[in-house]
């Protein structure tokens, strides 16, 4: 941020959030910022902060957090922001010593710009990542990939695919074998304000994200000039 002339600061308190132009929610544990988030107070306030439509951008475990729907979570649930009107899974490819860089197809040209169609390719870092696997009507998606689930999470999709049958009648068995199969899914989407990847940009060279993220944050400013952008 700072290399490209914007101002920036941390987030911490609820308070913190007041003046802003768009936060960025980083990646991290995201079961543990959530128990922080809500034991902090700060909880609350992002909920309000997301819903009042100002830009927010959540890269890996912050893409779960505004997700409305958490797929294999750790026991007890998985508390969420939400307005994200997606369905996401979290450790999809794995755990940390399954991380890897890949190249996919995205809809986004190196200065940030939206293109048409899915023929542009930008790589991406996926750190014990998240992925999304189903999405509302009114969600771009951005970015995408074919990648099969990592085992706990096939166990878990197939967990829930199963609890369908009755009213498929499709055989658990064959539930549990199509959930561990090599499926197409989505690494960043946008939603209005609320732009989520499940990647980690800043452990590249590559700005587009950045700058997209920033191109929303100025469209709003004309209606609403505010002075800082932050990541919290």
């Amino acid at each position: 941020l700072e290399a490209l002339g914007v101002a920036a600061r941390e987030v911490r308190e609820a308070s913190e959030l007041e003046g802003l132009a768009g936060l960025i929610m980083p990646g991290g544990e995201s079961t543990a910022m959530a128990l922080v988030g809500e034991a902090g107070g700060i909880w609350p306030a992002l909920k309000a902060f997301v819903a009042g439509g100002t830009p927010v951008w959540g890269t890996c475990a912050g893409m779960i957090l505004l997700s409305d729907y958490a797929v294999a979570t750790k026991e007890g649930g998985q508390a969420l922001v939400g307005g994200l009107d997606a369905r996401v899974c979290r450790n999809y490819f794995g755990a940390q010593i399954s991380s890897f860089e890949k190249v996919m197809s995205c809809r986004l040209d190196e200065e940030g710009k939206q293109v048409e169609g899915e023929d542009g390719q930008c790589s991406g870092v996926f750190i014990r990542a998240p992925a999304i696997l189903k999405v509302g009507e009114n969600v771009e998606v951005l970015a995408k990939l074919r990648a099969a689930p990592c085992d706990k999470a096939a166990r878990a999709l197939a967990r829930q695919e199963t609890a369908s049958e009755a009213e498929d009648g499709e055989p658990a068995a064959k539930r549990k074998k199509a959930a561990a199969e090599e499926r197409e899914v989505l690494v960043a989407v946008r939603q209005g304000n609320i732009l989520a990847t499940a990647f980690h940009p800043e452990l590249t060279e590559d700005l587009r994200w950045l700058k997209y993220f920033l191109s929303i944050v100025e469209a709003q400013q004309k209606d609403s000039p505010v002075q800082n952008s932050a990541s919290a």
